[in-house]
């Protein structure tokens, strides 16, 4: 059996979750602990929206399976996934893992398949609405601030309504990178 330990990294737009994930990865790296990411929000960015699927659930779902079909292949049993609402995501990111990590390559002529067990840790960091909106304003350009600014606000919400208790809720206001970082370490146990 192979298990797939998987930090789901949620939270709007502004609250650091690309910065920290990366910022994982690097304390992971020092530590030697093998893993990978792979950044949600790119996952489903395609205009227009494919046919039957408006939401663009199911192209991240394959798209998903794919990228991590070659982090398994070579043995990666560790993923910091970081998207907006990851958190809300589980049973798909469940079965687009599962999928792709079923079939284990014994050498490049045979395949087996595997069982594998899903293990998630979810965290959401939050961050005021202050920080927000100073935030995007620095990343964002043109008229579309406000937009991005709305649409976070919104985001959070969703998460605050929708999330189960057993997420972790991290503050990234006035605090280091690392701090952030080394909190959500913590949480997963790696």
């Amino acid at each position: 059996m192979t298990t797939i330990q998987i930090l789901l990294l949620g939270g709007a737009s502004g609250t650091g979750k690309t910065t920290v994930g990366w910022e994982l990865s690097a304390i992971l790296e020092q530590r030697c602990v093998a893993h990978c990411v792979i950044d949600g929000d790119t996952l489903g960015h395609i205009f227009p929206a494919p046919p039957g699927d408006p939401s663009r659930s199911g192209i991240v779902e394959r798209n998903l399976a794919s990228v991590w079909s070659g982090f398994a292949e070579v043995g990666q049993t560790r993923l910091i996934y970081t998207n907006t609402v990851s958190v809300l995501e589980e049973e798909m990111i469940r079965r687009a893992v599962r999928a792709s990590s079923a079939r284990g390559v014994v050498s490049s002529e045979v395949e087996v398949e595997v069982e594998v067990e899903v293990e998630f840790t979810s965290v959401v960091l939050v961050a005021g609405a202050r920080t927000v909106a100073q935030r995007l304003a620095r990343r964002e350009t043109g008229d579309r601030v406000d937009l991005h600014i709305d649409r976070s606000l919104r985001a959070a919400m969703l998460l605050q309504q929708r999330a189960s208790e057993s997420v972790v809720v991290i503050s990234t206001d006035g605090r280091a990178v690392e701090d952030v970082a080394l909190e959500v370490l913590d949480a997963t146990g790696w």
